[in-house]
């Protein structure tokens, strides 16, 4: 399955969650896209239920299905509860941390830094989104894009950061010193519910 790249909008109002953690999808239409959106009231079964909770973290972070299974698998394989290791696994993604640093507004934009060769980890260029990060790495803006106005209109932008990262605003550089706690993270997402869909 391809990754999702139309509106983020119209995902996150079926899913009736925010995919952009910033509410603003629901804001003005609190309900399902489409014609008949605001009277559809659909009762789901468990297996419903449990794929709308899977949905919501995989169009959150913007995987594919086929990358999302195996971050799930490899979050099997790690000691401690497989719904928070799928979190740490998720987090300590380059685009992820390239987003909560504050370099750019939405994953999205943060994948195509990554991308387009605008990142570096530990002084080395890499540019593959999906790249694990370990706590300890340096995280930074490629010493010739410092001055790139979306970068430093992001930062601009950005009201808090997360505390499982550190910024040297001088370097343009950020420390992912930890793997984050589930309660640091979103509290609306029931990961039990994406581990019983997988394990079904």
């Amino acid at each position: 399955m391809a990754r999702y790249t139309k509106s983020s909008y119209r995902i996150s109002r079926r899913l009736g969650f925010s995919t952009l953690e910033t509410g603003e999808e629901l804001a003005r239409k609190p309900y399902a896209p489409g014609a008949h959106g605001s009277k559809r009231a659909k009762k789901l079964s468990n297996y419903g239920v449990q794929l709308q909770e899977k949905q919501k973290v995989r169009f959150m972070y913007g995987l594919n299905e086929k990358q999302f299974k195996k971050t799930f698998e490899d979050a099997g394989k790690m000691k401690g509860v497989h719904g928070e290791n799928l979190f740490k696994l998720l987090e300590s993604r380059l685009d992820n941390l390239v987003y909560r640093i504050g370099f750019a507004t939405t994953r999205r934009g943060a994948r195509q830094l990554v991308n387009h060769g605008h990142i570096t980890v530990n002084g080395k260029k890499v540019d593959i989104p999906s790249y694990r990060c370990k706590p300890g790495d340096v995280i930074a803006i490629k010493e010739s894009d410092k001055e790139l106005a979306i970068v430093k209109s992001s930062l601009e932008a950005l009201n808090k950061r997360v505390d499982f990262v550190t910024y040297d605003e001088a370097k343009m550089a950020a420390t992912f010193v930890r793997y984050p706690e589930r309660s640091e993270l979103n509290g609306e997402i029931n990961e039990s519910l994406i581990v019983e869909f997988y394990n079904r």
